[in-house]
């Protein structure tokens, strides 16, 4: 006897803003909605948990009191059809820590770390809807299997809703946008 997988109804159907807030966290956890559909997202590596860790403390402890940095939630991009995106790290106005869900207008920085799988999705995808959302940065951060990540810098251009190509740092990034920071790579 064969047994026939079954997959769940919600991953063939488009999911609506108040199906997706009724679910509990743990349903959220490693999945994104892109145009209502669910996508579930590889399983992230110790390394590439570490990177966007480091990068999280760094931008969190350079933002000063007006910014915080985190990991590991939903910025709602758009509500029809529904849009969240999990970026490896957000840096989001402090006064909005108690607003769910997170809105493009709430987020200064993501960045998202390049891992097997994700490739296409965060050189190409993720840049033109963050861009669209209004989000003023973004960082692509590429690992190196050896050796000492790069990063690359993107800063939004409001009249076209695209990012210009910034900086690419690698060892140590020293930006000055959005605010002045200094990050050691080697560490990780």
């Amino acid at each position: 006897m064969t047994v026939e997988p079954v997959t769940p109804t919600w991953m063939h159907q488009q999911i609506s803003v108040a199906e997706y807030d009724s679910w509990s966290e743990e349903q959220c956890a490693d999945i994104e909605i892109v145009d209502g559909m669910v996508a579930v997202s590889p399983r992230a590596s110790k390394r590439h948990n570490r990177l966007a860790r480091v990068l999280a403390n760094a931008l969190d402890a350079a933002a000063g009191p007006d910014w915080n940095a985190d990991t590991d939630f939903d910025v709602r991009l758009q509500d029809v059809p529904l849009t969240n995106r999990r970026p490896d790290v957000v840096v989001y106005c402090a006064d909005t820590i108690d607003i769910t869900p997170t809105r493009p207008e709430h987020v200064l920085l993501v960045v998202e770390v390049v891992s097997p799988g994700s490739e296409t999705t965060d050189r190409i995808v993720k840049v033109d809807q963050y861009a669209k959302a209004g989000i003023a940065f973004y960082w692509r951060v590429e690992q190196a299997v050896t050796g000492v990540p790069l990063v690359y810098t993107y800063v939004l251009d409001p009249a076209t809703r695209s990012y210009r190509t910034g900086e690419v740092h690698t060892g140590i990034v020293q930006a000055s946008a959005p605010f002045p920071l200094k990050i050691d790579l080697a560490e990780i």
